[in-house]
């Protein structure tokens, strides 16, 4: 494979008029001079030749606070200048917070100051911008400009199926997956469980007195009520919903409807949790999960859901659990039964659409050459495992091993440059953080055991995700039926929120009866006739959940 660390600069022809006279300098051919008969002069002084300059993008990356300051920042670190000097362009990199990225982004679009290329992953609001006409089509641009990305396009068609809107160009760029796993993990303490002779839950009932016991039964033996059973906060409280398939649109009867009993039956049960004090009355400001994560790996709560729970960021929480509570013994469950089946929560897609390039990018045959490098071989093996030989070296398995751990945080923190890098492409089964683990390392051995137990548990169409497609492939919806969605989506929450944290003063069947009103009166009824009517059209030939496990 050509090495795309060696970026060859291309031989320029000079056009001069002088005196009316058309001098052509050739880059290649003779390096002589002839005067009108023929006769050679003496061969004339080269000029140096300049480097080419690069073109500037703007491109916008999550911030996570995970930039160790011994790395820099998220705009400058030893990968942005990597980037830089190896790519094509030159790119200035935009923090995104990324848990309120819609926040900043509608803050730079208002400003005229967007990222060129738009990384997101919410399907909703890549969605309204496509309805506002804030992205552009990039159908020619790929087809012009592009290696890479455009035979990814043609070897994976989903990828191009999921790319395009409803006027049927090309919108989104994304990756493909030679796997698919699980983004959310649900783990219990086991060794609670021994210790008050509990199972493990099989239903949502099963899993409430469980939750009760790890918090009135003093399952840590401190002789102190200081635990919690379960978590509500940020992934733990998607989880749940996922549990009783509360996604807002179900399939019912070969419809697609807009479902209310799913709701009304998920918030009656975080309600009972926060009435019987099993869950952290602060759970609401808890919107990132911070707080619920340290009640985790510090011994203080039974039932966690981790985001990204069988990667690194599982393996770091694990980690810290055990060096605070070393006899701690845990493990990841299917999701218990609710009413209304049996579901998991989210799996990676075998294809995704995650970048945009917007509408008023100043150069955006340059962002499409900087899609095409992310998309290269060297850019993956960089932005995964560093410098071969200097922060990874070939394991025993054949895939690359960082050499040591803060090599390796050299490198992991910069995880979200490679958002819509098709990874697994180059790096195949070397892309399951499995194979980055330690054999010889009894938690890692541990750790490994859980990743299994979960592909299985979660990667199961017996056990499917509850929505009706992935939740990055909604159905991108006209203007005005994105209107009403947007505009009642807090509403609804805040009357749900104020039902399971008012006590008696508020009920959860007034709370819905409010809560259908607000979506009645916003033109509910015209959103609700337009997703029956697409799903009438497109259910044959949509990406839906079954696609998943194909």
């Amino acid at each position: 494979m050509k090495n795309l660390f060696s970026l060859q600069r291309p031989c320029w022809v000079v056009l001069g008029m002088v005196a009316g006279l058309l001098t052509i300098t050739g880059c290649s051919g003779g390096n002589e001079a002839t005067d009108a008969k023929g006769k050679a002069d003496p061969a004339p002084k080269a000029e140096a030749q300049q480097p080419q300059k690069k073109s500037k993008i703007t491109v916008g990356v999550y911030e996570r606070g995970a930039v160790p300051a011994s790395e820099g920042t998220l705009e400058n670190n030893r990968w942005t200048k990597w980037i830089n000097d190896n790519g094509p362009v030159e790119v200035t990199f935009i923090p995104i917070p990324r848990w309120e990225s819609v926040q900043k982004f509608n803050t730079l679009f208002a400003g005229g100051n967007a990222p060129d290329l738009i990384m997101e992953y919410l399907a909703d609001y890549k969605n309204e911008l496509y309805a506002k006409k804030l992205v552009m089509p990039l159908d020619d641009l790929i087809e012009k400009n592009s290696t890479i990305y455009k035979d990814l396009l043609k070897k994976y068609p989903n990828l191009d199926k999921l790319g395009r809107k409803p006027d049927g160009k090309l919108y989104e760029v994304g990756t493909v997956s030679t796997r698919v796993t699980p983004n959310h993990a649900y783990y219990i303490r086991v060794d609670w469980l021994k210790k008050l002779n509990l199972e493990i839950p099989k239903t949502t009932e099963d899993l409430y007195k469980v939750a009760k016991a790890f918090t009135e039964q003093d399952p840590d033996g401190n002789g102190k009520k200081d635990t919690y059973g379960m978590s509500l906060s940020f992934v733990s409280g998607q989880v749940l919903d996922n549990m009783f398939q509360n996604v807002g649109w179900v399939v019912e009867n070969g419809q697609l409807v807009r479902d209310w009993e799913r709701l009304k039956a998920v918030t009656e049960f975080k309600k009972r949790l926060y009435d019987e004090g099993i869950v952290d009355k602060d759970f609401l400001v808890d919107t990132a999960g911070a707080k619920g994560e340290q009640d985790w790996v510090t011994g203080k709560l039974g039932i966690w859901g981790a985001n990204n729970g069988t990667t690194k960021l599982g393996y770091q929480s694990y980690v810290t659990l055990k060096k605070n509570n070393p006899n701690a013994e845990i493990i990841p469950i299917e999701l218990p039964k609710s009413p209304f089946g049996q579901f998991s929560s989210w799996i990676g897609a075998p294809a995704r659409t995650l970048g945009m390039i917007s509408a008023t990018a100043k150069d955006p045959v340059a962002v499409v050459k900087f899609i095409d490098f992310m998309n290269s071989e060297p850019f993956v093996r960089a932005l995964n495992y560093g410098i071969e030989g200097v922060h990874s070296k070939a394991g025993a398995n054949g895939c690359p091993q960082f050499i040591s751990d803060e090599l390796a945080k050299q490198v992991t923190f910069a995880s979200d440059f490679n958002m819509i890098s098709s990874s697994s492409i180059y790096l195949d089964k070397c892309t399951d953080f499995k194979n980055t683990l330690d054999p010889s390392k009894p938690i890692d051995q541990e750790f490994s055991k859980f990743i299994d137990i979960a592909q299985d548990a979660y990667v199961s169409s017996d056990r499917p995700e509850p929505g009706f497609t992935h939740r990055s492939t909604l159905p991108a919806t006209p203007a005005d039926i994105l209107l009403i969605e947007t505009t009642t989506t807090k509403p609804i929450s805040d009357l749900l929120a104020k039902a399971i944290v008012s006590g008696p003063t508020a009920t959860v069947a007034d709370a819905i009866e409010k809560a259908k009103a607000t979506w009645k009166g916003a033109g509910g009824e015209k959103a609700e006739k337009w997703y029956k009517d697409w799903y009438v059209e497109n259910k044959d030939k949509a990406f839906l959940t079954k696609d998943l496990y194909k």
